[in-house]
């Protein structure tokens, strides 16, 4: 088996909580070695998150597999000049620090770049490193708000809703994935590094384009919609006999098809339901007519009769249900690791899979500081080599 795609690819990252530990993570998964920075005696603050197995955070466990921990107090100038040290060899380094706090540091992209100037630098912050919020604290529930999210989010006519989703988190950490990788491309034509910024605000503002398109086409605001969808109907969640059920049958050979299938093939013809912008516009009467003849028969019915029919249908799922579903186990999207601490636990698979150079999780989240003596050997080594030169 070939190496992974990102082998001998090196992360310094001195990030904390979610966003940019997902992305030093997706890198990891696909064989970058990711050096965690952490403070000394306390460490990334999702160390401390609930529930715990074994006295450590599942969360802490899940998105910091497959790194390597080195503890440094970066109010100190030894270990501010040792990070230093990690970035000049170092193909990417990574922080989400609010604006202004590396370069205070001396960890800043311009002090970095100084000293190797192919590195690629990384910052995930609230808002961008730029514009008027650009110094303003801010989390994922902060930018659900701000960047629209909660406001088409929750029943048409409640308060706005937060999505129990850390949307803006996970959204800016594989933005910031995505920057650092075409960072790394354009290095290989020119020979340097630059400055990839992101922001868990641009990641929330990015996720809504049916809104974007809706704003940018009539000038208005778009409407909560509860669980329709903005450009489709039907295209919901719908109530069976024992459950919940989606069901989007969203071209006009599934919408006849559909109509068929329930037993209403007359619906496809009514003059109110003839297009897609007809079902839309009165999609009201649709979801009245659609739920009487749902909900007479189970959720597994319509799954089952639905499927064969090519229509796309899918029963709505608890996690605990979708951990233990045989499509996730068929795609490896939950696999086993071993922690020394923890025993064997359960993390979430490498959710894109390559033919030739596959990820994977190849070893547990680090212990704080478990990796410090190897990696300050490392260093000293490099140093040798220099001074030998």
């Amino acid at each position: 088996m070939a190496e992974p795609a990102l082998a001998g690819i090196r992360v310094i990252d001195l990030t904390s909580h979610l966003s940019g530990p997902y992305c030093s993570m997706l890198l990891a998964d696909h064989g970058a070695d990711v050096i965690k920075v952490e403070r000394p005696g306390e460490g990334d603050d999702a160390r401390h998150m609930p529930p715990f197995i074994a006295g450590e955070s599942s969360p802490f466990l899940l998105w910091n597999r497959n790194k390597r921990s080195i503890a440094l107090d970066l109010k100190e100038e030894r270990d501010r000049a040792l990070c230093r040290e990690l970035a000049r060899s170092a193909d990417v380094f990574l922080e989400n620090f609010k604006p202004g706090t590396a370069a205070r540091l001396g960890l800043g992209y311009d002090d970095l770049a100084a000293l190797n100037p192919r590195l690629v630098y990384a910052s995930i912050s609230g808002y961008g490193q730029t514009g008027p919020y650009a110094e303003r604290p801010g989390f994922d529930l902060m930018m659900q708000a701000q960047t629209g999210i909660m406001s088409v989010n929750g029943p048409e006519d409640g308060p706005p809703h937060r999505l129990p989703l850390a949307i803006c988190d996970i959204g800016a950490g594989m933005f910031a994935a995505f920057g650092i990788l075409a960072a790394l491309q354009a290095r290989a034509r020119t020979g340097r590094g630059q400055h990839v910024d992101t922001s868990l605000y641009e990641a929330g503002i990015a996720f809504g384009v049916y809104e974007a398109a809706h704003v940018f086409a009539t000038g208005e605001r778009p409407a909560r919609l509860g669980q329709q969808h903005r450009g489709g109907a039907p295209y919901q969640v719908f109530r069976s006999r024992d459950g919940w059920v989606t069901i989007g049958p969203n071209t006009p050979r599934l919408w006849r098809k559909f109509c068929e299938v329930i037993g209403r093939p007359e619906l496809a013809e009514d003059p109110r339901f003839k297009d897609k912008a007809s079902r839309v516009a009165n999609r009201q009467a649709l979801v009245a007519l659609l739920e009487a003849v749902l909900v007479a028969e189970s959720t597994e019915h319509w799954v089952e009769l639905l499927n064969r029919a090519g229509i796309p249908v899918g029963p709505v799922k608890t996690y605990d249900e979708v951990y233990a579903d045989p499509q996730a186990k068929a795609r490896a999207m939950v696999v086993d690791v071993e922690h020394p601490t923890a025993g064997r636990v359960r993390t979430l698979g490498v959710p894109v899979k390559l033919s030739e150079t596959p990820g994977g999780v190849r070893f547990p989240a680090p212990r704080l500081g478990e990796h410090g003596a190897a990696i300050l050997a490392e260093i000293e080594a490099r140093r040798g080599a220099d001074r030998g030169r």
